[in-house]
């Protein structure tokens, strides 16, 4: 290998070479010459020489090479890499290298040819280098590359480390080079006091101007064309005065780089491009400059579109918190309210303990605001879950005359405490048999049902009908569901908002009707999920009508079979039931409401203990367990699993309900996925949970 120092000769000569168009001494000549290996020798990047033949000998590195490789002197540097190409690419990257460069020159013999390659630094550690080389051949030197080299290793580490949490638009960006922007599609170095500027890149914009690279050419006035054909009119005069002189050293004065975006225009089109303008010389005294031109136009636009996109959310936000304000509004009176009359009722009762009827008149309005309370609670934790994505759809045989007398007989209380004639209509049903999700279908229909009921006045009426409208193809059929009132009616202007979260026709003051503004918003998510459509005809003062239309896939060779109204159940006989729970004060009350209705009750506070009581009681003793969910030891789930895993058949098929307040749609799947029977919902409904016991107990323990 060369002695490096002995190579300054060789470039001198080679660089005054050069023909020199500004010039006229030798001596200017030399200075020039000296002044371009400073700068070669000085800059932060690397930068070599080798000879483009079978050994690729090093003829000469600038001291930033060194650097990387963790070398103080050429000797270390030599004695590392053996002074040659080779040496300095880590083994198993060499040859794709090679190839690379091969490919590279073949395709275009003017621009810089780049590749990425691994070394092994004076420690033995593996660092990255961005390697921008060129071949040339001269009569002088004989046939070289130059190379800029750049250590890309925190870089490497930087985008490894973005790669698990940001997009690779984002990760491009931070593609940036420290020294040298050889990243910009143009580059030029300028020496401001000797008025000259030579090119190392060219894109085409600079072309007519720049016909070669490393041509040399006077400063002033160097981008006149390029400002007069690409640059907008209105951002020519900042361009123009961004690289004059005193502009520059003024910039520069306080830093050593400033960037400027500005437009350009390509036949017809808005780019958006960056001029980056470096100090690669002195500080105190500005002359020796890099200029970078580059294309930000998919960074600019980005920008732009992710600022409209924040408009946009800003605008939905204020929207939001305008809704947000109004909900938070009306639920704090309609919860103050119901609690203020839980407070004062339960004040009264206590004061008039003597009078049963008074106290009695007490508790009924207790429970009737408790009841608006757990409304309340339910509909805000409803669509909470639909807007987390949490409810899913489970299609199953169910029965559509049993779905509308199910609902039928949820509101006819309800209907009838107001005096409202309240019926049903399933004349039209052809095939009543179909695949659908009964629960969400029945809720839809209970809460178009107890709307109407809520906003007709005494003496009104409801109707809730449906029908077949047609067979299709491939199994399925269309039904249509109405629920039709001669209630108060809807605005037209609220139409328009009203499945709208929080949205209210009139707040709970003006109204005197107790609501979320969420009811409607319920209804909407459900029959989207479902894959239905619901309209409404309404006129303010004559009622409303809801019509909600699905397809259900039929279930062949049913036809329409209606069960009879049910009665109150009556318990033909003391039972005793097995009550799991471990809450103190909810298993006083279970206990007390289930010895009134007449059956005997025993205990067990964790599911461990209810199912050794099952296992330890003689076959039809407990005629029913009910089973709390959340409880130490063992949970409900558990304890109905290991009650079905028992080896008696006797005791395993016992009839269990789950009672939990825990009432979301995965909480029944998981119920039944754990061998319950039913899953019943805390606060305890008695007229419910009869209904159930008679059934299971009555039917041999299936439901």
């Amino acid at each position: 290998m060369s002695d490096f120092k002995n190579f300054d000769s060789t470039l001198t000569e080679y660089i005054l070479s050069i023909p020199d168009r500004g010039s006229a001494g030798g001596a200017e000549q030399f200075c020039k010459a000296d002044s371009a290996k400073w700068i070669i020798d000085e800059m932060p990047g690397g930068f070599f020489i080798y000879r483009a033949d079978e050994k690729e000998e090093i003829v000469y590195a600038n001291k930033a090479l060194f650097r990387i490789f963790g070398c103080e002197t050429e000797e270390e540097f030599r004695a590392l890499t053996g002074g040659t190409f080779q040496g300095m690419v880590y083994a198993g990257d060499y040859q794709a290298v090679e190839q690379s460069i091969k490919e590279q020159i073949a395709q275009s013999k003017y621009d810089l040819d780049y590749v990425e390659y691994r070394i092994l630094d004076k420690k033995g550690e593996i660092r990255w280098l961005e390697d921008y080389g060129h071949f040339i051949r001269n009569e002088v030197m004989g046939d070289l590359f130059y190379v800029f080299v750049g250590d890309a290793t925190e870089k490497r580490k930087i985008q490894r480390e973005k790669l698990r949490t940001i997009n690779e638009e984002y990760l491009r960006r931070l593609a940036m080079i420290e020294g040298l922007t050889l990243d910009f599609d143009s580059v030029f170095y300028a020496d401001l006091d000797q008025n000259q500027i030579q090119a190392y890149r060219i894109s085409y914009r600079f072309a007519p101007k720049f016909q070669d690279e490393y041509q040399i050419q006077e400063y002033k006035g160097f981008d006149k064309e390029y400002l007069d054909l690409w640059v907008l009119p209105e951002d020519r005069e900042k361009v123009a005065r961004a690289v004059t002189p005193e502009y520059i050293r003024e910039r520069l004065s306080e830093n050593r780089r400033f960037r400027l975006n500005y437009r350009t225009l390509n036949h017809g089109v808005i780019e958006y491009l960056q001029l980056c303008i470096i100090n690669v010389g002195s500080e105190e005294h500005v002359s020796q400059i890099i200029l970078g031109y580059r294309s930000v136009n998919e960074e600019i636009r980005h920008e732009m579109e992710q600022n409209r996109i924040l408009c946009e959310a800003l605008e939905q936000s204020k929207s939001a918190n305008i809704a947000k304000n109004s909900f938070l509004s009306n639920m704090s009176h309609d919860i103050r309210t119901p609690m203020n009359a839980i407070i004062g009722f339960t004040t009264l009762a206590q004061k008039s303990l003597e009078d049963a009827g008074k106290v009695k008149g007490c508790l009924d309005m207790i429970e009737a605001s408790g009841n608006q309370l757990l409304r309340l609670l339910n509909d805000v934790l409803e669509i909470s879950r639909m807007e987390s994505g949490a409810v899913q759809v489970v299609e199953e045989v169910s029965s559509l005359p049993e779905i509308v007398q199910e609902v039928q007989r949820a509101i006819l209380a309800r209907a009838s405490a107001k005096d409202i004639a309240f019926s049903m209509d399933v004349s039209g049903l052809k095939h009543t048999q179909v695949y659908t999700d009964a629960q969400k279908l029945k809720q839809i229909l209970v809460r178009l049902c107890r709307n109407a009921v809520k906003y007709t006045e005494a003496g009104g009426r409801v109707e809730i009908k449906a029908e077949e409208l047609r067979e299709l193809q491939n199994g399925l059929a269309a039904y249509q569901f109405t629920v039709t009132d001669n209630g108060i009616g809807i605005s037209e202007s609220f139409m328009q908002h009203m499945y709208e979260p929080f949205e209210r026709q009139r707040n709970t003051t003006l109204s005197g009707i107790y609501g979320t503004g969420l009811g409607l918003t319920i209804i909407k998510n459900l029959v989207d999920m479902m894959g239905g459509t619901i309209d409404v005809q309404s006129t303010e003062g004559k009622g409303s009508c809801f019509t909600v239309t699905f397809h259900f896939r039929i279930k062949e060779g049913q036809q329409c079979s209606f069960m009879e109204e049910s009665v109150t159940p009556r318990m033909k006989e003391q039972k005793k039931l097995l009550l799991v729970e471990d809450n103190e004060i909810n298993l006083e009350i279970e206990v007390e409401l289930l010895q009134d209705a007449g059956f005997l009750v025993d205990t067990a506070v964790n599911g461990a203990i209810g199912v050794e009581k099952v296992k330890q009681s003689k076959p039809g003793e407990y005629a029913l367990v009910l089973m709390d969910i959340q409880m130490p030891v063992m949970d409900g789930y558990q304890a109905a699993r290991a009650i079905r895993a028992l080896d008696n058949p006797a005791l395993s098929g016992i009839p269990i309900a789950a009672l939990s307040a825990n009432t979301f749609e995965e909480d029944r799947r998981m119920s039944k996925e754990s061998g319950m029977n039913e899953h019943l919902a805390k606060p305890v409904n008695m007229p419910q949970l009869l209904e159930f016991i008679e059934k299971v107990t009555e039917g041999g323990g299936s439901c």
